[in-house]
């Protein structure tokens, strides 16, 4: 799924091309990405032509389009999802799902395969949609309060990483990026948020800032074809990982196999090493 990284460098692709641009036309090619606005995809389309993109914006994975109506368009990318920027007359993309004809003669295209993303129109939520006021702020955010976070991790009794997955407590992380933050920290996954130092829990949400805008600096992280820019190039950060997607691979700080463990129905990938797995954590019987 993209993380932060990769809706930013969409956010940003899309706030160059499309600020400015007013809405002349919308093809719903799929209803499933409208599935959550309650006007439909005849009221979706009608609810935009001709109001002009203001801004583009994002809170940790949403981004959404700021319209001259005051509304937003707001969206999740899922699993798949893809917004493109397309001349008129490129053929349609295999798994299109929305097209928007914007003046000044260019397309954005909402292409997703597996449709767990989607689109809807916020009410007056051109500064901030409502429904994701409940989504803290990333750690990329000018207004991020570290020293607050630090405080709500080191009352709880969760696991670290699971802490770090909690878009309400801080968004934008996602379980490659808490990997690798947690590699950077030396501290492992499970390790309970009121067993951390102030300085352990402050130094992991500084490595998650740094591993993002280096992911950031190179497009983002690319483990498949689905993750591309508004140009269709995908990112490069894969290849500067250290944990995730290293099982077997030697530790690069003490030359330990990297280590994999199930997690909340995905992957943990840690050093045994450096990340010392805490009393109460159990690792799997087969596998490590």
């Amino acid at each position: 799924m993209p993380e932060l990284p990769e809706v930013e460098v969409v956010r940003a692709g899309l706030a160059r091309h499309v600020t400015g641009a007013t809405i002349e036309g919308v093809d719903v090619l799929h209803p499933r990405p409208l599935r959550r606005d309650p006007r439909g995809a005849d009221g979706f389309v009608a609810h935009l032509i001709g109001h002009e993109i203001t801004a583009v914006r994002r809170r940790g994975k949403y981004f959404w389009l700021a319209l001259s109506s005051g509304d937003a368009v707001l969206g999740h990318l899922g699993m798949s999802g893809q917004m493109l920027l397309q001349q008129p007359g490129v053929p349609d993309e295999k798994h299109l799902r929305v097209r928007f004809t914007l003046s000044g003669g260019l397309e954005m295209r909402l292409v997703d395969q597996r449709m767990f993303g989607g689109l809807l129109i916020s009410d007056g939520g051109a500064e901030l949609p409502t429904e994701i006021v409940h989504i803290g702020r990333d750690p990329l955010d000018p207004e991020f309060d570290q020293e607050a976070v630090v405080r709500r991790i080191r009352r709880r009794t969760v696991g670290i990483k699971r802490q770090l997955l909690d878009q309400g407590l801080v968004s934008g992380i996602g379980n490659i990026y808490a990997d690798e933050a947690l590699w950077a920290a030396q501290l492992h996954y499970d390790r309970p948020g009121d067993r951390l130092t102030r300085a352990q829990a402050d130094l992991v949400l500084s490595h998650a800032s740094t591993v993002m805008r280096e992911a950031l600096g190179q497009g983002g992280t690319s483990f498949d074809a689905l993750y591309v820019n508004v140009n269709g190039e995908s990112g490069y950060f894969d290849r500067s990982l250290h944990a995730y997607g290293r099982e077997g691979e030697p530790c690069e700080r003490c030359g330990t196999a990297i280590r994999r463990a199930a997690f909340m129905n995905r992957s943990s990938f840690f050093c045994p090493t450096c990340q010392k797995v805490p009393r109460r954590a159990r690792m799997p019987s087969s596998r490590h």
